[in-house]
């Protein structure tokens, strides 16, 4: 009887902070980052302040384990979108990664400003919490597509002028670890590469491109062509739709 009413009493606080997760994220999408406050998300959901507190002792916790789902959805995306692509094809995988990553956005706008929007005032994410696991988990996928698309690359020399002081401890821990073989303008390539398929996404997301094309995946489909041959690929081997 015991493990019963604790099954049932976990299953309800688990609904309850999925609740509280999604009552926050419709905050966010409405009035940005400000906007998320316990108290409010309490009275929307007709909990009092201090039911709430039981779930999470501030704003500040609620927020990195959103930013933990958010980094969490968003990889488990890409990464399922990388296994379609045949290992040895660097050009088709960094692109289906880059079509899933714009999917994922456009289908999850608050959760994309969330982490990649503008900066909430006095927060930084936790050291060693799973919000941080779940952001080095999305770093170290593109340190695995730059890894095997190292051996392709062509880079003019001033591109690889890099040293592991150029980047900050944690990014270089992280390649460090799952690829040491790769130098530290591999590092410098993974970010490039994401800021190629960062800057259209964020262009659409925050309404900018919508005057401009009718056709924003056809122009980030062929912008992650142009990438690839830029870098020096081969073309690739599987559909790009």
């Amino acid at each position: 009887m015991g493990n019963v009413i604790r099954s049932r009493r976990d299953r309800l606080r688990a609904e309850t902070i999925a609740e509280i997760k999604a009552t926050a994220l419709r905050h966010l999408a409405t009035g940005g980052v400000a906007a998320i406050s316990l108290r409010a998300i309490a009275r929307d959901m007709g909990m009092t302040a201090g039911a709430l507190y039981s779930y999470y002792d501030t704003r500040e916790d609620l927020i990195t384990a959103l930013v933990a789902d958010v980094y969490q959805e968003m990889t488990d995306a890409e990464q399922a979108a990388a296994r379609t692509v045949p290992v040895g094809d660097p050009a088709g995988k960094i692109i289906a990664v880059g079509l899933a990553y714009r999917e994922w956005a456009v289908g999850n706008p608050a959760g994309f400003q969330l982490i990649f929007g503008e900066p909430i005032p006095g927060y930084r994410i936790p050291p060693n919490s799973a919000a941080a696991q779940a952001r080095d988990r999305a770093c170290a996928l593109l340190d695995d597509l730059v890894a095997e698309a190292w051996p392709y690359v062509t880079l003019s020399a001033w591109g690889r002028d890099y040293t592991w002081s150029d980047f900050q401890p944690h990014m270089v821990a992280t390649i460090r670890r799952t690829h040491p073989e790769l130098p530290p303008a591999a590092l410098a390539l993974a970010l490039r590469i994401w800021g190629r398929m960062h800057g259209l996404v964020m262009l659409e997301i925050t309404g900018h491109l919508g005057s401009q094309t009718t056709n924003p995946a056809k122009l980030f489909r062929n912008e992650m062509l142009d990438l690839t041959r830029d870098i020096g690929l081969p073309p690739p081997t599987v559909p790009l739709d």
